[in-house]
């Protein structure tokens, strides 16, 4: 009797750790197809904008899971290669994609950059995903008639295709050097901070409270 007491027990403890990891296995996912400047690079990951963004979500009880599939150093077509997987694993409700820095400094062709943006912007509507396009700069030495082609780019894509633009996403961080990493390319953990700030005024038209 007490031999089967205890494994009753154990199965009880067992199932309730189960249910207990599997809390947030049913919530809409939030996914974030980015670069170095989503992946962190050079900050603590849980002071990263992703990670904030997480915590946000919870605070405001949002019942999201945020899973981010950043890659320093990614480019357009990288994210075009990956994201077909990341949408059949992950199932998103929403996709923020935040590329195409790397294409820009890269000095590629702005209707190659173009044709990628809008491939991925069309397999996650394929999957019916809600999306944010993080919109970028480059800076004035690459001549302005390419720089602003490349600035227009992104509030281009976002009218056409009727999805959320997150405004030159570097734009208040880069000019003030204090939410600068030495490097002077990456966001430090107030940037950070700042580039939350400015993912989640838009973010905030597309989540649904599930409570």
């Amino acid at each position: 009797m007490k031999c089967r007491l205890f494994s009753f027990i154990v199965l009880a403890l067992f199932a309730t750790a189960n249910d207990a990891d599997d809390s947030g296995a049913n919530n809409p996912c939030i996914l974030i197809v980015g670069d170095s400047l989503s992946a962190g690079l050079g900050v603590e990951y849980q002071k990263t904008w992703p990670k904030l963004l997480e915590d946000k979500i919870k605070e405001e009880g949002y019942n999201y899971s945020v899973v981010n599939a950043s890659i320093s150093g990614d480019t357009t077509s990288g994210g075009v290669e990956r994201l077909p997987e990341l949408l059949v694993e992950h199932q998103p409700a929403i996709v923020i994609i935040e590329l195409g820095g790397n294409d820009g400094l890269r000095g590629l062709p702005i209707t190659t950059i173009k044709n990628n943006l809008i491939m991925m912007i069309e397999q996650a509507q394929s999957r019916r995903a809600d999306i944010l396009l993080a919109g970028m700069q480059l800076p004035p030495n690459y001549g302005s008639t390419y720089t602003e082609s490349f600035a227009a780019l992104f509030p281009e894509l976002a009218t056409k295709y009727n999805i959320e633009l997150i405004p030159r996403i570097m734009q208040e961080v880069a000019l003030d050097g204090s939410l600068m990493q030495n490097d002077g390319i990456h966001p430090n953990t107030e940037g950070q901070q700042i580039i939350l700030q400015l993912v989640w005024q838009p973010l905030q038209s597309v989540l649904y409270n599930s409570n």
